[in-house]
C-alpha cells in the first residue's frame, strides 16, 4: 500500500524551516505487517522537541528517516503471531519497544530495553526490518520504531498499548511521550512524596507534564522556571504554585532557594541543556535529588562540585521515558486524566496538517508552541 509521510533526508538544514523544507512530504510504499507486527492508521501525532533535535542534528539519527514518535491510532491489520491486538483497536505508540527478554525488561525496566535501544539507534523495527520505501525504491529508516508522521505505519506489537476507545484520539497521542515522560519522571523515577517541594526547569510538553504529575501527588511548593513569559499562565493552570521567569537580573537558583528555604527536595531539568541541568542541581536542597529528562547533545558534559554528592548527600538521576512500564503506565495516566487529576488538554496549542509541518517546527524552535498535533484528516 501507499502512505503520505514526512521524510527527513538530511539533518542540519538552515532555519527557517519554512524555507529550507528539511521534511519532504511524499508518497511512500509501505509493506504489510510481518510476524509480530501491526499496521496502524495514525490518528494524531505530536510534534516533540525530540523530533526537532533530530532535524537540528543535536540528536543524530541514521538517514533518511520517516520521522515522528508521539502518536495515537487505530489498528487496521495484524501480522502472524499477534494476539493482543485486533483491527479497530485504539492504541498509543511507545517509542521504546521492549523485547521482554533482556535483563532490563525482565527486571521491570523496559525503558532501558537493550534490544529496543539497538533497534532505535539502527532505525529499524524490533525485528531489524524496515517497511518504508520511497518512489526510487530506497529503504527508509523508522524513527524510534514508530514513524508517526505518516498516515499509515507498521510497527512491532511491542511498540503499542491498547487504550480506552472512549478517549479522544487527539488527547490520546499526548500520552505517548509528553505525559508518559513527565508524569512518569515524578511517580516512577523520583517517587515524589506529598508535601515535598519540586522545581521544574523548562515548560515544554514534558515540563508541564511534570508539573501536572507533581500536583497530582500533592507536592508543594511547585516552582516552574522558564525563559518565556508566555508560558507562565500555562504553568499555573498545570499546577505550579510559583513561577520564575529568567531575566538578566534574576538568578533562578537563588529564587528557588528563597521560596523553598534552601532548595527543593526534587528538581527536574526538561530543557536538554547541560547548563540548565547544572542550575537544577544547585537548586536542589541538601539530601535532595535532581532528575534530568532532557536530551542534550551527546558531546555536552556536566560540571558539578564532586564533593557535594557526599557532603550534601545529593544525587542525580536520569529518567528516560519516565522510567515507565508503558502497558501499566499509559492506561493509569489516562485514568488519572479521566478522573480530572491531569489537565492534559493544556498541552495542545496548535492543530496542523502534513503540509504545515516545516513551519510548525519553526514555531516549536521559537518556543511559541507546546504540542502541535498533526492530523491526516
Amino acid at each position: 500500500m501507499y502512505t503520505q509521510a514526512a521524510v527527513l533526508y538530511q539533518m542540519h538544514q538552515p532555519t527557517p524551516y519554512a524555507d529550507s523544507q528539511p521534511l519532504t512530504i511524499e508518497e511512500l510504499e509501505l509493506s504489510g505487517p510481518g510476524e509480530g507486527e501491526v499496521l496502524v492508521e495514525v490518528a494524531s501525532a505530536g510534534l516533540c522537541h525530540s523530533d526537532l533535535s533530530v532535524i537540528e542534528g543535536t540528536r543524530p539519527r541514521v538517514m533518511p528517516m520517516a520521522l515522528g514518535h508521539e502518536a495515537s491510532g487505530i489498528v487496521r491489520e495484524v501480522g502472524r503471531g499477534v494476539s493482543a491486538f485486533s483491527p479497530d483497536d485504539h492504541v498509543v505508540f511507545s517509542f521504546m519497544p521492549s523485547c521482554r527478554r533482556c535483563a532490563f525488561c525482565l527486571n521491570g525496566r523496559p525503558a532501558l530495553c537493550e534490544n529496543g535501544a539497538k533497534a532505535n539507534v539502527a532505525g529499524t523495527l524490533l525485528s531489524g526490518g524496515r517497511r518504508f520505501k520511497n518512489r526510487a525504491g530506497q529503504e527508509l529508516h523508522h524513527h524510534l520504531g514508530v514513524s508517526a508522521f505518516s498516515q499509515y505505519t507498521v510497527v512491532s506489537q511491542e511498540s503499542l498499548v491498547k487504550i480506552d476507545p472512549n478517549l479522544p484520539l487527539d488527547k490520546a497521542a499526548l500520552f505517548g511521550c509528553a505525559v508518559l515522560t513527565g508524569v512518569g519522571a515524578v511517580v516512577n523515577t523520583a517517587r515524589v512524596e506529598a508535601g515535598s517541594g519540586v522545581a521544574v526547569f523548562g515548560l515544554g510538553g514534558v515540563g508541564l507534564s511534570i508539573i501536572m504529575g507533581a500536583r497530582a501527588v500533592g507536592a508543594y511548593p511547585i516552582i516552574a522556571v522558564t525563559s518565556q513569559e508566555r508560558k507562565v499562565e500555562l504553568a499555573r493552570r498545570a499546577g505550579a504554585s510559583h513561577t520564575i521567569v529568567i531575566g538578566t537580573d534574576i538568578d533562578p537558583v537563588q529564587a528557588i532557594k528563597d521560596i523553598s528555604r534552601g532548595g527543593t527536595p526534587y528538581a527536574f531539568e526538561s530543557v536538554g541543556s547541560a547548563e540548565v541541568l547544572e542550575q537544577a542541581y544547585r537548586a536542589t536542597g541538601r539530601g535532595g535529588t535532581t532528575i534530568t529528562v532532557g536530551l542534550p547533545h551527546p558531546g555536552k558534559l556536566l560540571a558539578i562540585p564532586a564533593v557535594s554528592l557526599v557532603t550534601e548527600e545529593k544525587s542525580i538521576k536520569g529518567s528516560y521515558m519516565g522510567s515507565a512500564v508503558p502497558d501499566r503506565d499509559i492506561p493509569r495516566f489516562i485514568a488519572m486524566y479521566q478522573a480530572g487529576l491531569l489537565p492534559v488538554e493544556l498541552l495542545q496549542t496548535h492543530s496542523i496538517g502534513l503540509a504545515d509541518i516545516n513551519p510548525a517546527f519553526d514555531r516549536l524552535a521559537r518556543g511559541e508552541a507546546v504540542r502541535q498535533l498533526l492530523s491526516f484528516n
